[in-house]
């Protein structure tokens, strides 16, 4: 492109830097469900150690009790963390402004990620979902970075981008 008056150019900036922007939220919102999807797959499953994140300790006795008391349908893992799907429902994402959030406004999610000092283990799952994901996270804010810099969808795939990754 050849320009002309600095005014060009400054058009031309400001266009470029709205698309980079507007492609890299496009990116956000891509890896923010991949994580959401990821983490809600991960209710009622027993979760083996993944990073930093160690497996999930079996139910207790006493919950499996509760459980089959209460006529919950359950796997040969007792659904852990699945009881009525509200928990696994509370887990949402937000895209702001070059920022991607996910997680729960429930407080039980932040029990159950973390533990607790009353006797919960912890059994992350968003911490998980993350670090599963982490390649094919960034091979989505990569595409979304090299697509708005070039003003293009259409990256060679040899350069290993995916702008359409799946959990």
């Amino acid at each position: 492109m050849k320009m002309f008056t600095l005014g060009e150019f400054t058009r031309h900036l400001l266009v470029a830097a709205t698309a980079e922007i507007a492609a890299l939220q496009e990116g956000l919102e891509v890896a923010a469900k991949l994580i959401e999807s990821s983490a809600k797959k991960e209710i009622g499953h027993l979760q083996p150690e993944v990073g930093p994140f160690n497996a999930w300790d079996e139910l207790a006795e006493s919950t499996q009790i509760e459980k089959e008391r209460l006529g919950y349908v359950f796997n040969d893992d007792y659904n852990p963390l699945l009881r009525t799907g509200e928990l696994r429902d509370s887990i949402q994402h937000e895209v702001r402004p070059l920022e991607a959030i996910v997680g729960s406004r429930s407080m039980i999610m932040a029990y159950q990620e973390f533990g607790t000092s009353r006797g919960i283990p912890p059994r992350p799952v968003l911490g998980p979902a993350a670090y599963k994901n982490k390649e094919k996270i960034r091979a989505i804010i990569g595409a979304a970075a090299i697509s708005g810099i070039v003003g293009s969808r259409r990256i060679p795939e040899a350069l290993g981008y995916d702008m359409e990754a799946e959990a």
